[in-house]
């Protein structure tokens, strides 16, 4: 009796070192991995590869993940696709699972993470599980401005019209959970 096929999977992400180390955990969990860093990769790798299984980062230098999912579902009927991003939304979780996603993870991950997420693949409800929180969306949007502003919390307090004091008590409480 011969050992069963390993698990094609394709994973697009342009930030190189994340992906490598991803890789790399997800292959010595047995999954046969196929990595890209671009839309055309991500595309051309998937013909060559038909993945059973997908992980896609939503931003992708100048593209969008989203663009790789609709290209995924037209190439690759079945693909089990995962999204993952550091900045997410609800109007992004909601898109992202309207063109095929089955979940839709928020940064970091690991590969733990990502088997957890596939191996719930068949449950009812996929779609209250992809998309995150309110409580979530407005920590990961706290995050983004809190970024953007250098972290600066005053300024960042004046961008989101809120008071430095109530932005630095978000701060210090932990992230919500999905």
């Amino acid at each position: 009796m011969s050992a069963p096929r390993p698990l094609r999977l394709l994973l697009v992400d342009d930030d190189e070192p994340f992906r490598a180390r991803l890789a790399r955990s997800l292959r010595a969990r047995g999954m046969e991995v196929a990595e890209a860093a671009s839309i055309a990769d991500a595309v051309r790798v998937a013909r060559e590869l038909v993945p059973e299984r997908a992980v896609i980062d939503l931003r992708i230098g100048e593209g969008s993940g989203l663009d790789v999912l609709s290209a995924l579902s037209r190439e690759c009927p079945g693909v089990v696709s995962i999204v993952l991003t550091g900045y997410g939304s609800i109007a992004t979780a909601v898109e992202a699972v309207r063109r095929g996603a089955f979940d839709y993870l928020a940064k970091p991950v690991d590969a733990d993470d990502l088997l957890r997420a596939f191996e719930r693949e068949g449950e009812d409800e996929q779609t209250e599980r992809a998309v995150p929180s309110l409580h979530r969306v407005e920590w990961e949007h706290i995050q983004r401005v809190l970024s953007d502003c250098g972290g600066n919390v005053s300024r960042a307090a004046r961008v989101l019209g809120v008071h430095r004091r109530t932005l630095q008590r978000k701060l210090a409480s932990r992230p919500p959970s999905r």
